[in-house]
């Protein structure tokens, strides 16, 4: 028989991890899918950036039809809405594992008061969604010139 140092550490991990479970379990609804276990949902990355001109937001949407993609901007609140849809290509049984999310995604943002919520152009190209919302003119960066 051999001998085991105690380490007392050991059993602070393991409490750190059931602690961890009970809150990833609660604020990020899992389901087990082909055997593993998975978030359930998807949520398009952005990207946002501010340029002299205007406030930008882009989305990756991969997969996702024009038609499938709502936006809306209410009291300062812009939101994106859509779905990807599932696609069958091969039967349950060929696939060797499923990682893409399918579903409908929900994101909302909100924007500063000065933005000219009139303006906002939307495009979609490539599975990217731009979002231009332009500032005021008053906000805009003054170049002056040095003579």
């Amino acid at each position: 028989m051999n001998l085991i140092r105690w380490n007392p550490w050991r059993e602070v991990n393991t409490f750190e991890n059931r602690i961890n479970n009970i809150f990833n379990g609660s604020f990020f609804p899992t389901e087990w899918k082909d055997g593993e276990l998975g978030v359930s949902g998807w949520k398009p990355v952005v990207d946002i950036y501010d340029d002299d001109e205007k406030l930008v937001i882009k989305a990756e949407l991969p997969g996702v039809d024009k038609k499938d993609i709502e936006i809306d901007l209410k009291d300062r609140v812009l939101t994106l809405k859509g779905e990807r849809n599932y696609e069958n290509e091969a039967k349950e049984d060929n696939y060797y594992r499923k990682e893409r999310f399918y579903g409908k995604f929900h994101r909302a943002f909100t924007l500063p008061a000065d933005c000219d919520s009139e303006k906002v152009k939307a495009d979609f190209k490539d599975g990217i969604l731009k979002i231009d919302i332009p500032k005021p003119e008053e906000k805009k960066p003054k170049k002056i010139t040095i003579h």
